[in-house]
């Protein structure tokens, strides 16, 4: 491992991707030295315990009305440790310069949620950094327009099943491949029927069974919309049509994912659930972090069991498919409805059922409009706000 640091700008500081990664930065110094932080805005404690701990040259906060509070709570945790504060910028524009501030040899890890990483992710490839993604919506929204922005190998997955998938790869040639495999936990909702998710409450739909995920990405993993996301990250990711892509229950969450050969073999990738695991990968690729996390104690007895998914209960990866092959931005249109319906779901405006019925609502709309290559992202956020105005429209004829 290289002994200067690489510089590191993280995107999403305080959710729960961002602070597992700072926690592997404290233990691994080596890997890297943090540039800048870029937060939400809500935790000023935390923030202020992440300036402290990592001594950060950046600090940008992503919502304006809230960088006051960070401010203070930053420089007066500063002021009293007799350090310097970091410079603070806020707002999204903020949040895209600092992505793009690094260069060669350097790593920006994007582990924003939702959309909004798209615009930081082509900041990223664009300054030529390494780009450690965990933001998956920007290659499920912005699709060929970041991968063809890519240099080969820049964009790393901090994801367990494409890092489980990149690293089965590994030493494979691409005509080798016959299909991967992506595992999904299953949810907490895994086994139940339809008629018994009808009165789901959003405090169940968070009690996901293995990971410790923000509100958004474990309601998606509830519904299943986070394993339809995945399998179109993985076309762009791996370049693969969906009908290679299969979807397979696996409720011990221990093989992350699986890559099927031609000649009929299957490479598993097996590790106890722990995201540590996929952030280790990314940012110290090609090197290998010693006693990173526990491995798998094969001298226990233990059963690992696969299943398909219930696709009638939980419709949202085949959506995504459909969606994914109309091309034409369909999956910006996807991804926003989706994250209005979860707003939505959390604000008592929408069953959970509702979910996954107002994102084929929305994609069912013969007036959505469709984003052509030559229009780029401008385009593709054409389609995206559209989307969200339908979904609004949608939610609100639904109370009436």
């Amino acid at each position: 491992m290289s002994t200067t640091p690489r510089r590191l700008v993280l995107l999403g500081a305080t959710g729960s991707i961002g602070t597992q990664s700072l926690e592997v930065l404290t233990r691994y110094p080596d890997i890297a030295r943090v540039s800048g932080l870029a937060v939400g805005g809500s935790r000023p404690e935390l923030v202020t315990e992440q300036v402290l701990a990592h001594r950060p040259e950046h600090l940008v906060v992503a919502a304006p009305e809230r960088a006051e509070a960070v401010e203070r709570a930053v420089g007066a945790a500063c002021a009293a440790a007799h350090v310097a504060p970091p410079a603070l910028d806020a707002g999204a524009e903020a949040v895209v310069a600092l992505a793009g501030s690094l260069g060669d040899g350097d790593v920006v890890l994007n582990a924003v949620t939702g959309s909004v990483g798209l615009l930081p992710t082509l900041a990223a490839l664009a300054s030529g950094a390494r780009l450690a993604l965990a933001n998956k919506e920007s290659l499920v929204v912005g699709g060929s327009l970041v991968t063809e922005a890519a240099r080969p190998g820049q964009i790393l997955p901090v994801d367990s099943e494409h890092t489980a998938i990149a690293q089965a790869l590994a030493g494979v040639r691409p005509d080798q491949v016959d299909h991967l495999v992506v595992t999904a936990s299953g949810g907490p909702f895994r086994g139940r029927t339809r008629d018994q998710l009808a009165a789901v409450t959003p405090e169940q739909a968070l009690a996901h069974p293995t990971w410790a995920m923000g509100r958004v990405i474990t309601t998606n993993s509830a519904t299943l919309v986070n394993k339809a996301l995945e399998v179109i990250e993985a076309c762009f990711q791996f370049d693969l049509p969906e009908d290679r892509i299969e979807v397979v229950v696996h409720p011990q969450s221990i093989v992350h994912s699986m890559v099927t050969l031609v000649d009929g073999s299957t490479i598993a990738q097996a590790s106890p659930p722990d995201m540590r695991h996929a952030i280790g990968w990314a940012l110290a690729h090609p090197e290998k972090l010693s006693g990173l996390a526990r491995p798998l104690d094969f001298r226990q007895a233990q059963s690992w069991t696969f299943e398909p998914v219930d696709e009638q209960t939980f419709p949202a990866i085949g959506i995504a498919r459909a969606a994914h092959r109309e091309g034409g931005g369909a999956m910006a249109a996807y991804n926003a409805a989706n994250e209005e319906a979860v707003d939505a779901f959390f604000a008592g405006h929408l069953s959970f059922l509702g979910i996954t019925e107002l994102i084929r609502a929305v994609l069912a709309d013969p007036r959505r409009p469709r984003a052509e290559r030559a229009d780029g992202v401008d385009g593709l956020l054409h389609v995206e706000a559209w989307a969200r105005e339908a979904a609004h429209a949608l939610i609100a004829a639904r109370e009436g």
